[in-house]
């Protein structure tokens, strides 16, 4: 069973989760997700999620393992109170967005979500891997191919970039651009599919694969997940020292005769 915690999220559009933890609790957090902590909670960094504690090393060192295909890193952080009284233990995510507090227990114990949304959750849920049914298209499919899968009975807290869109689904289907499918709860068929014909994948300019969810729960989307921002900011960024930049009145034209193109 997961430890029960206490939260309340700070922030509008860059929010942080504080984690209040009563003697003896513990928090699991991504690698450089803590922005403060109370004095008396003691940190250390643990391979795997922490949720078995009679596994050995090398179960958990396969975890571990897993974590590194997602990009994440091999240890997560365990925050512990240590002290006496309620201690707080502060989260945010890396980017502007919204953090998004899911109680396992009532969404069936299991949601499935982008690699990189996981932020922080109460010690006992199993933070696993999970792949796209179809591995062919996966490959190609962007965000869309690896997902995080949270298991538990306790407070577990993602992020999304932007605004957070909460979709019912009743049978219905939905199309969605990989990066902005945050995650969804038990009872939504999830696949990766083209995005239509070949010169739509090639100059429509909406990524080559689309994710399709069809069935019954909740989906969790996201106006502006962070591949599409960095992307737009690395566009942005000036070749060469000597580039005058967009308030240039040469612009792209000064920079052919200053040789930088």
């Amino acid at each position: 069973m997961a430890h029960e915690i206490e939260y309340r999220i700070i922030g509008d559009d860059m929010q942080l989760v504080e984690i209040i933890l009563d003697p003896q609790e513990t928090v699991i957090a991504e690698a450089g997700a803590m922005n403060y902590i109370d004095d008396g909670i003691d940190f250390e960094a643990v391979m795997g999620d922490g949720s078995s504690t009679g596994a050995g090393f090398f179960e958990k060192a396969l975890g571990a393992g897993k974590r590194v295909l997602t990009g994440e890193s091999l240890f997560m952080t365990h925050f512990t109170n240590r002290g006496k009284g309620k201690k707080i233990a502060a989260f945010a995510a890396p980017y502007p967005g919204k953090i998004i507090p899911l109680d396992l227990r009532s969404i069936g114990g299991t949601f499935i979500c982008q690699k990189d949304a996981f932020l922080c959750a109460a010690k006992g849920t199993r933070v696993d891997i999970t792949f796209t049914k179809r591995l062919g298209t996966g490959l190609f499919g962007g965000e869309g191919f690896i997902l995080e899968k949270l298991q538990g009975d306790g407070l577990a807290f993602i992020h999304a970039g932007g605004t957070v869109i909460r979709r019912q689904l009743n049978g219905e289907k939905l199309l969605v651009d990989t990066g902005c499918l945050v995650g969804f709860t038990t009872g939504i068929d999830y696949r990766i599919r083209k995005s239509g014909n070949l010169r739509s994948m090639l100059f429509g300019g909406e990524g080559l694969f689309l994710a399709v969810l069809e069935g019954h729960g909740t989906v969790y989307l996201q106006s502006l997940p962070f591949s599409r921002l960095a992307a737009r900011v690395l566009r942005q960024i000036p070749h060469g020292s000597q580039s005058k930049g967009e308030g240039s009145v040469l612009g792209n034209l000064g920079d052919l005769f200053m040789g930088d193109r």
